[in-house]
């Protein structure tokens, strides 16, 4: 594919979803479940429908009695229908808790399933520049506030809705100065509910980054746990968790801060309604234009009504800090497609190349220019080392061609399936097979046991105690870094690519099995095109052509033969190379 700095957009770290962003995704990912969201609904506002009977069943009985009528017939018939209503109620909201669960959890199980697959498709770049420690929070922390926030809101929303909407009729219906005498208590609800929604909403944001960025300070101290340990890195690394963690506590502060004082005000609001009813009750009842059981019924109406109100802003607080989480994760489903690479180019027939590099420069964000003018081809079935001094650009060039990062001039063309294998060669947990057939999932065993055979690792069966079937990693068989190479050179070969860049991929065998891995590199390549970037020089030697750089430059181009025979650059890591292997 072909990628040019005009057209290149810079990407930072993770984004972050817009509102209309996340609700647009909210709304795609319903449209498979439809119904059982409707039967969700409507079970939840049949359940609150009969809970709010029972009120209404009480004040007539007391109006009865008070009148002198109530006989044991209607205290029975009574006390069976607010029985029957409350049990009835209660049945239908255990119903819609499960219901509600098994939609929920689906549903969320398709998000997390997205975010992955997205987050596997988008630029390495994109990945190495935000950490990957804010990547697995939002694939853990953040799906699991999401988890947790889902079964009390959607279900707390239908039933409160429809509950407050029926009360504030009854309460209308019964009298309505009893309807005003609430009124006095709205001003309350929207002043608290104003301040919340302008208050909360960056305080839970800010939470989440801070889980994220803690969770990148751990990753990256037990990813590099040898590290730390071989330079005393302790103290430090330790000194930077523990300040990460206390900012994540001071926001998580501040949230519970604003969870309380808006938990006052709405105890304020209950306080009015409460006093309120009360006194306009007391006040019909003397002037004679109500009675004892309707006003009982107006104040279970008002209790009734402020336990949703309430409920309904308490579960505003829930959802505050879920949309924060799932901005989050619908940032990572929903990256524009500029930011992921593009498709291949057409070819043409003037041009053979498999791969080049046509006058690319290249620098890392906040740092100088590490490539200058890189003019670079790959032909067909041609091998190409690229050797050069550390710090040449080699692994660099590596990783433009491989599509990880975009060049600031030039362009860079490869083809569409274009493969990557470095020095740390990573073995999934599971069996060998499952390693080996990520790369080529239709393989059969036929097929893998010939990959192993001509790559040279076929040993690898006779010493793994269930051949195909051992199970690998650190629940399973442990592998040395050279079996661990073959692995990953194998998967290449079964992956059939037509470019194929190996940066260094036998670096971490050790002199013991350079030779060995040597082999079984040139088996992988063998066919294809290849650009070796060679930590040994006996491996250049044998490829097609030798790419020497020096400084982010291409200093010299040729074969083996060619360059030795003069006093160049590669002559003269050629001599210093053979010098201190002969010793």
């Amino acid at each position: 594919m072909t990628t040019t700095a005009d057209g290149a957009t810079a990407v930072g770290g993770l984004p972050v979803a817009t509102g209309s962003e996340t609700w647009r995704e909210l709304v795609r990912a319903s449209r498979g479940h439809r119904l059982r969201l409707l039967a969700v609904v409507l079970c939840g506002l049949g359940s609150a429908a009969f809970e709010l009977a029972m009120p209404v069943v009480l004040g007539r009985l007391i109006n009865s009695v008070a009148a002198g009528t109530a006989d044991a017939t209607t205290v029975g018939w009574s006390i069976a229908a607010m029985v029957g209503a409350t049990t009835t109620g209660a049945a239908g909201a255990a119903v819609t808790a499960v219901l509600a669960g098994r939609l929920y959890q689906t549903m969320l199980a398709e998000l997390r399933e997205r975010l992955v697959a997205n987050a596997m498709r988008l630029p390495q770049s994109v990945v190495e520049r935000s950490g990957t420690g804010d990547l697995i929070a939002r694939a853990s922390d953040d799906v699991a506030q999401i988890a947790g926030s889902a079964q009390r809101v959607i279900p707390a929303l239908t039933s409160a809705a429809f509950t407050i909407v029926v009360a504030l009729a009854g309460l209308t219906a019964l009298d309505w100065r009893y309807g005003l005498a609430l009124t006095l208590t709205l001003p309350v609800y929207l002043v608290a509910l104003r301040w919340y929604l302008a208050t909360a909403p960056r305080i839970y944001a800010a939470q989440r980054a801070a889980a994220g960025a803690r969770a990148q300070q751990v990753l990256e101290s037990l990813h590099g746990f040898q590290t730390v340990q071989a330079y005393g890195l302790g103290p430090h690394r330790h000194h930077r968790v523990i300040k990460a963690s206390w900012t994540m506590l001071r926001h998580t502060m501040r949230a519970r801060t604003v969870q309380n004082m808006f938990v006052g005000r709405l105890n304020l609001a209950e306080y009015l309604g409460l006093s309120a009813i009360l006194i306009t009750g007391c006040l019909l009842i003397g002037a004679g234009t109500s009675t004892v059981g309707t006003a009982t019924t107006a104040m279970l109406f008002f209790l009734r009504l402020f336990a949703p109100i309430t409920l309904l802003l308490m579960v505003i607080d829930v959802l505050q800090a879920a949309i924060a989480a799932l901005n989050r994760i619908v940032g990572v489903i929903t990256v524009p497609a500029h930011d992921r690479p593009a498709g291949p180019p057409t070819a043409t027939s003037a041009d053979t190349a498999v791969a080049r590099l046509h006058g690319v420069s290249f620098g890392y964000p906040g740092g100088p220019r590490v490539l200058h003018g890189i003019d670079l081809t790959v032909g067909p079935g041609e091998r190409v080392a690229l050797v050069g001094t550390s710090g040449a650009g080699k692994t660099t060039v590596a990783s433009l061609l491989a599509g990880i990062h975009q060049p600031d001039h030039g362009a860079v063309t490869r083809p569409d399936h274009t493969i990557l294998i470095t020095q740390d060669a990573h073995v999934f947990a599971g069996t060998l097979r499952e390693n080996l057939a990520l790369a080529a999932p239709e393989a059969d065993d036929a097929r893998i046991v010939a990959a192993l055979d001509t790559t040279g690792a076929a040993g690898l069966l006779d010493l793994l105690p269930d051949g195909l079937d051992t199970t690998l990693g650190a629940a399973g068989h442990t592998l040395t870094s050279a079996q661990s190479q073959q692995v990953a050179l194998t998967r290449a070969l079964l992956a059939d690519p037509e470019l194929a860049i190996f940066d260094e991929a036998t670096a971490e065998a050790g002199s013991s099995k350079a030779e060995l891995l040597d082999r079984c590199s040139e088996a992988a390549l063998r066919g294809r095109a290849g650009l070796v970037i060679a930590h040994r020089l006996s491996q250049a030697a044998t490829c097609d052509r030798i790419v020497v750089m020096d400084g982010g430059r291409v200093v010299q181009v040729g074969t083996h033969a060619e360059l030795t025979a003069v006093d160049g650059p590669y002559a003269q890591l050629w001599r210093s190379w053979s010098g201190g292997n002969a010793q």
